[in-house]
């Protein structure tokens, strides 16, 4: 009796639910889970995360098309505030998380990295699991492709050994979020109007598609789908967020709009025709000014409502870079002018300040801005400690009172400054601010050296630091991990700009 009762409980512990075709997995069935579906992809998410809530109707969708298409492949999802051991095995620090488990094995699962769309996450597992490119033996295969998916690409190769299709393969390797077809069929070859071998991006807008024209080599391809696979003119949304941030063009020109103004229509018409000069060399891409859920993005790019439409253009290189247009009005011509002094080195990055406030050094710590930064940081006869800070951050207003305790402890030293910076409204050359708070110590001298502080947050570690002239608790500036921590559940919009994985909210409890 007792075996049998325990056979049982080890039944109900290993059940396998099912919510809209996505498996539910906790702790006590994991194991079976990767067991009976060897190629599985697992959502961890926290059920009061907006990106998660945004994602689960599309991650609903692709579980569906796989199963009834007979996929062996599966979608499952983990409440990682409940599963916490499970979370902790697979370092999820922010949600979602999602990651694909081939093979069933645990050991070291792909992290998923294409879109937020059912047909990105379908045709990302089936490039995980199946060819680079389908064989497309029949007309009616390259028409279901072309039909079924936003953006397709086939080869036309009368001979698939030959080194352009070789090329071709190589090519489709590397391209996770996209299918390919091969084909070497006359009917298919006929019924796309094509004659000699070649390789065809299809697309649901713009041109519908276009034809490579070059030297047929692994690189050259990925610059032509780069170049053509997004819309000449693109709206960011948490749906393209994901395409927008993971293309290889990291230069974009951004177009502030109200959608619902009147003359939406002619500001998209001159952004569009600036556009297609710059293809494959700078993103366009507008933005409803109006939507709440942007309003970080303005911020981040100190803009407000009211100013808007208006230009905007970043680089999301090593080191973020913002232009801003010397005209405010919105012309094609005025576009093309601005992004080709851009294209050739020739813009000065725009550097957002505040006015500098009347009492900024009044209290003990002092109010630093853009205009008067330099003066401040770099006194040789100074050590200053500046933290640089975000209104909303929650780590931030946790660290305010220590820091105002530190102020207050070196109010009356002749050679220490203690200070702080809102850096969503200023910005300055000398220091790149990729995560909230960021501590950064200055000391005295002509030398302009920069030490980051890496040291625990409290008063005596703030303490021993200054008194060791940065050496306890300091790093050499560069050193920081760039994590960016935020308050959970917030959607840190502007943060997005130079995250990799712009539509995660991170989980500040695993900090």
């Amino acid at each position: 009796m007792l075996k049998l009762v325990l056979l049982c409980a080890l039944a109900v512990s290993a059940e396998i639910t099912e919510e809209e075709d996505v498996l539910v997995l906790k702790k006590t069935n994991f194991e079976e889970a990767l067991k009976a579906h060897p190629n599985i992809l697992v959502e961890f998410y926290a059920p009061w995360c907006g990106h998660c809530k945004a994602l689960a109707p599309e991650y609903a969708k692709a579980a569906g098309l796989l199963k009834a298409e007979g996929s062996d492949i599966r979608l499952a999802k983990v409440d990682a505030t409940e599963e916490t051991d499970l979370a902790q095995e697979f370092g999820v620090r922010g949600y979602p998380t999602i990651k694909f488990f081939k093979g069933g094995e645990k050991s070291s699962p792909k992290e998923y990295s294409a879109g937020r769309q059912a047909d990105d996450i379908v045709n990302w597992l089936k490039k995980r699991t199946g060819p680079a490119a389908a064989t497309l033996t029949e007309v009616t295969q390259a028409e279901s492709l072309i039909a079924d998916n936003e953006v397709a690409v086939i080869g036309f190769f009368k001979d698939v050994e030959t080194d352009g299709a070789k090329a071709f393969i190589k090519a489709a390797e590397a391209i996770d979020d996209i299918p390919f077809g091969i084909s070497s069929d006359d009917a298919v070859f006929s019924k796309f109007e094509v004659t000699k071998d070649a390789v065809v991006l299809f697309k649901k807008f713009d041109e519908g598609r276009n034809t490579f024209d070059g030297e047929l080599s692994k690189e050259n391809l990925l610059t032509f789908i780069q170049a053509n696979q997004l819309p000449l003119v693109i709206e960011f949304t948490e749906q393209t967020a994901p395409k927008i941030f993971g293309g290889d063009i990291k230069s974009h020109i951004l177009l502030f709009v109200p959608k619902a103004s009147k003359d939406f229509q002619d500001k998209m018409d001159n952004f569009r025709k600036a556009a297609e000069g710059f293809k494959g060399k700078i993103l366009f891409i507008f933005i409803d000014s109006d939507v709440d859920d942007n309003q970080r993005i303005l911020e981040f790019f100190g803009l407000k409502k009211e100013e808007c439409p208006a230009l905007r253009l970043i680089t999301l290189e090593d080191e973020m870079t913002k232009y801003k247009p010397e005209t405010s009005e919105i012309t094609a011509e005025n576009i093309i002018t601005f992004c080709t002094a851009f294209v050739e080195g020739k813009l000065k990055p725009h550097l957002m300040s505040q006015d500098i406030p009347e009492d900024w050094d009044k209290n003990p710590v002092k109010v630093l801005v853009g205009k008067n930064f330099e003066e401040v940081a770099f006194d040789p006869t100074k050590n200053v400690f500046i933290e640089f800070y975000a209104p909303w951050c929650g780590h931030c207003k946790q660290l305010a009172p220590i820091w105002d305790q530190l102020g207050a402890k070196y109010k009356d030293s002749k050679d220490v400054v203690v200070a702080k910076m809102d850096s969503t409204a200023n910005e300055i050359e000398a220091v790149k601010v990729h995560s909230f708070p960021t501590l950064k110590f200055f000391p005295a001298g002509e030398e302009r050296k920069i030490i980051d502080y890496s040291g625990e947050r409290t008063l005596e570690g703030f303490t021993k630091f200054l008194e060791s002239g940065g050496k306890e608790g300091g790093a050499p500036a560069g050193d920081d991990d760039d994590e960016i921590l935020v308050d959970q559940g917030c959607q840190e919009e502007s943060i997005q700009w130079f995250s990799n994985w712009p539509s995660r909210t991170v989980d500040s409890s695993t900090f």
